[in-house]
């Protein structure tokens, strides 16, 4: 198998998954909060509502201030660099009033068939994100275009995210899934170990769930099929 078919059928193996089973799966195997990424919300198509769920590998995208001279520059647009199948995730720097991203390049981003996009940072133009049903999670929304603080520095580097209670970086290639729930970021070196683990979870919790309805007790059940 090729490292691209290997990817993509790890890909279709995780759509079977909501983003909690996949944090219960990280947690099993103690990786720090599951996996979650905190702060992210889902903005588009649908404010925290609906079916929304995208699921990919990431496709960084670093910003800087506008007036860092010693960062470094991309020749041309990172939009024009996003290859199919993609999560983007953008890193903003923060605290900022402007927007990083906006309806251009949904239009841009859903041409070349990227996932969807994951904003650590503002995000604006709502209406047509959502016209185009493109799914988004960003931190915050926004008005104001970003090119006058900041700018894209570099693509596909390892960026930290902008949380005072979560010290995680996202790196190039690592997979992220996220829906309503939130977003949940897997090491790609994990990722197997994950998939093995999250099935057995998934079947303990339908069970629990069975005899819960059946009316016995949750201490009952949860002694019986997940062991405390």
């Amino acid at each position: 198998m090729t490292p691209a078919s290997k990817s993509q059928d790890i890909i279709e193996r995780l759509k079977q998954w909501g983003a909690c089973d996949v944090a219960d799966g990280l947690s099993k195997l103690k990786h720090p909060d599951g996996g979650f990424l905190e702060g992210l919300t889902l903005y588009s198509p649908d404010y925290q509502a609906g079916e929304t769920k995208i699921v990919g590998q990431a496709f960084t995208v670093k910003f800087v201030p506008t007036d860092d001279q010693a960062a470094p520059k991309l020749s041309g647009n990172y939009i024009d660099m996003v290859p199919p199948g993609v999560v983007i995730v953008i890193s903003q720097p923060l605290p900022q009033v402007n927007a990083v991203y906006g309806g251009l390049m949904t239009l841009r981003a859903q041409a070349v068939g990227a996932a969807g996009v994951v904003i650590d940072g503002r995000v604006r133009d709502l209406g047509e994100h959502r016209a185009l049903k493109f799914p988004l999670f960003a931190r915050y929304a926004g008005t104001t275009a970003g090119g006058a603080v900041c700018r894209p520095s570099e693509v596909n580097v390892p960026v930290r995210l902008h949380s005072q209670h979560q010290e995680t970086w996202i790196n190039p290639g690592d997979y992220i899934v996220a829906d309503l729930n939130g977003v949940v970021r897997v090491p790609k070196e994990t990722v197997e170990d994950v998939l093995d683990v999250i099935p057995d979870i998934v079947e303990a919790d339908r069970k629990c769930a069975e005899a819960i309805r059946a009316g016995r007790s949750v201490e009952d059940v949860f002694k019986e099929f997940r062991g405390r």
